[in-house]
């Protein structure tokens, strides 16, 4: 049977130091593997030979490298740029290019002008009947994918990727039922909270080769009863395995809410969670719909002292830039995520994606302020100042990031929270490296702050 050659390939954006791996040997930890694609090879009929190409890691000489029969692309909104410079090279060599992800979803219109097809939504169901196409030249210019039968999503081919990473990657879970304005999970995943069978989940952990994992699910633990006993059951699940894997996840605060499934996250191998506080006022968790942290009398300080006792790191994310934020917003930032407690900081600021409802907000009140695109997506990484604040010019909103991060980065306060961590027994190593990681990106963001303001001023 005739070889065929597929790449996949996940693009880089040179601007995000912060996952270039050669750029800083603490990087390595901020990697996380291109989980999307990897699921793709699985779906990949076994006469294809299938090689993955992360840019995170390497770019390689594309020119120089043998001619594929396909190459496929994913991107988040920030490296649509250089996805579509990767696919301008393939077709210039007359390789067909299919490009899928959440901005090719977002942005089908614009997608579909620089590749030769694009797969919106869940690739799952229409990605075997797009190489069938491409065996027959038929190649169509859009695929509508939907979403996909979880129950029916194969393992990832984690043999693919096997150096450059300090974690694996799994999904156990698609969809979040919160729907804050400013994600695009719900549009693209949708709302329902869909589970995959705890069995497939655990064979799926045990195939992976490195003891630390990421778990990319959106919202691990979900918000109802039922989505907290499943939760509680794959747990249970991954003890009885017995893995020897060290596993972080992203969740709610509800996640401090049972202590039955902190004991049993924690023995199955939970280290760390992610959880997004966004804002430090009532008003702001209003004005971004994050109506679950609203709830009554929720003492945010003793939730994460809670996840915590488990051994658990807690890794807090807040927004600033907010319509109801005022000057001094990322000191206030920073003091609250200490008084909370977190081990680890991460501030952003407000990005209107496509496909959120922020989006369509700030681009009907005119406040999308990068807005030569294809090109400026590259800024929308989360980590540049892209729309019009109410309360703040550019300049006075960089101010405020750079006042959070050297703020919460202090000396004084790392050593605390690794002090903290020794005394509680709770990953100080980890902690450590996580802070000194973002810390160093804190202070190289500088440049990148600077080489914003030269490029939008020249524009």
């Amino acid at each position: 049977m005739l070889t065929m050659r597929l790449y996949l390939i996940n693009p880089s954006n040179p601007l995000l130091s912060m996952v270039m791996v050669k750029e800083s040997i603490w990087n390595r930890y901020r990697v996380w593997k291109p989980l999307g694609l990897m699921v793709v090879a699985g779906l990949t009929p076994p006469e294809w030979e299938i090689t993955i190409v992360d840019e995170n890691i390497a770019v390689p000489d594309y020119q120089a490298l043998p001619r594929p029969t396909l190459v496929g692309i994913t991107a988040f909104t920030s490296q649509a740029p250089r996805a579509y410079e990767i696919a301008s090279v393939f077709r210039n060599l007359g390789v067909p290019v299919v490009m899928g992800g959440i901005h090719a979803t977002m942005c089908l219109d614009e997608a579909r002008q620089r590749v030769d097809s694009v797969v919106s939504g869940e690739a799952e169901s229409i990605w075997p009947q797009v190489l069938q196409d491409v065996k027959n030249e038929r190649l169509k210019p859009w695929y509508d994918a939907g979403l996909a039968d979880i129950n029916k999503v194969p393992p990832a081919r984690h043999d693919l990727l096997t150096e450059g990473y300090a974690f694996g990657a799994i999904q156990t879970t698609r969809g979040c039922p919160l729907n804050c304005n400013f994600c695009s999970v719900t549009a693209f995943n949708g709302t329902h909270y869909r589970q995959r069978p705890i069995p497939d989940v655990v064979k799926e952990f045990r195939s992976i080769r490195e003891k630390l994992v990421l778990v990319v699910d959106d919202n691990l633990i979900g918000t109802r009863p039922k989505h907290i006993a499943r939760a509680k059951n794959l747990f249970r699940a991954l003890i009885q395995a017995n893995l020897g894997k060290k596993w972080m996840a992203q969740a709610t605060v509800n996640f401090a809410d049972d202590e039955e499934m902190l004991t049993l996250a924690a023995r199955a191998g939970c280290s760390c969670v992610f959880i997004g506080f966004e804002s430090p006022s009532p008003e702001g968790l209003a004005e971004l719909g994050k109506k679950y942290n609203l709830l009554k009398g929720r003492d945010f300080h003793a939730s994460v002292r809670r996840i915590q006792r488990h051994g658990i790191l807690v890794v807090g994310s807040f927004i600033i830039g907010l319509d109801v934020d005022k000057p001094g917003i990322g000191k206030h930032t920073a003091d609250v995520a200490s008084r909370y407690g977190v081990d680890n900081l991460n501030a952003i600021f407000l990005t209107p994606l496509p496909g959120t409802r922020l989006w369509d907000q700030m681009k009907a009140e005119g406040r999308i302020a990068v807005n030569h695109f294809p090109g400026d997506w590259r800024y929308y990484s989360l980590t540049f100042p892209v729309a019009q604040y109410r309360h703040f010019s550019r300049k006075d909103i960089i101010e405020e990031m750079i006042s959070c991060n050297r703020t919460f980065y202090s000396r004084t306060r790392i050593m605390r929270r690794i002090l903290d961590s020794l005394w509680q027994r709770r990953h100080p190593i980890i902690t450590l490296v996580g802070n000194l990681s973002i810390r160093s990106n804190a202070y190289r963001e500088l440049k990148a702050f600077e080489d914003f303001n030269d490029y939008l001023r020249a524009r």
